[in-house]
């Protein structure tokens, strides 16, 4: 597959892979607290998000590819408003993981789950991967309604995250390849 430059799209959205002024753009929602409130991270400073900037395009360049991790831009907008990401975690079971971020001033218009979409048939179209997972807090309600919509609920793992405030419960859900193709 060439990996040069990636970009998944659909009607009004489309995935790019970053570069690295766009650690302008994650940090506008990687250094709010609501945004993070969920996560082993953040609210991050600029150092941070400029870091974590500077991951994602040493993880392009790794062979094998194992992340791909793209920004989400809407098309009459032409900038960065988030970010999707798909990740190979068994390469002899086939099995991906995909996650999504988006900044606040964006929620409840459909682009996490257009985003989980794009990701989930690039994980099986191009990465040739049979099963792809997500893992959500059971308190983030806007995340676990977009994983329903495109997954099957599997279960709850018990405290498997540890974050400042202590420990945290994810709801797992996954999509296996024949199901995506029906």
């Amino acid at each position: 597959m060439d990996q040069t430059s990636i970009v998944l799209k659909n009607d009004w959205l489309y995935l790019r892979e970053l570069n690295e002024s766009d650690w302008i753009d994650v940090h506008k929602y990687a250094s709010q607290t609501r945004v993070s409130k969920h996560q082993v991270w953040g609210p991050n400073t600029e150092e941070e998000s400029k870091a974590f900037v500077q991951q994602v395009l040493a993880d392009k360049d790794k062979r094998p590819r194992t992340r791909y991790l793209f920004a989400i831009v809407i098309n009459d907008l032409d900038r960065m408003i988030g970010a999707g990401e798909i990740n190979i975690r068994d390469t002899a079971n086939k099995s991906g993981e995909i996650g999504y971020i988006v900044n606040p001033d964006y929620w409840g218009k459909g682009i996490a789950t257009d985003v989980a979409t794009l990701l989930i048939s690039f994980g099986f179209d191009s990465l040739n991967l049979h099963r792809i997972y997500a893992y959500c807090s059971p308190t983030n309600i806007g995340s676990k309604k977009v994983l329903e919509k495109v997954m099957s609920h599997e279960g709850r793992l018990r405290e498997n995250l540890l974050l400042k405030e202590g420990w945290r419960d994810s709801l797992v859900y996954s999509v296996l390849e024949q199901e995506w193709e029906t």
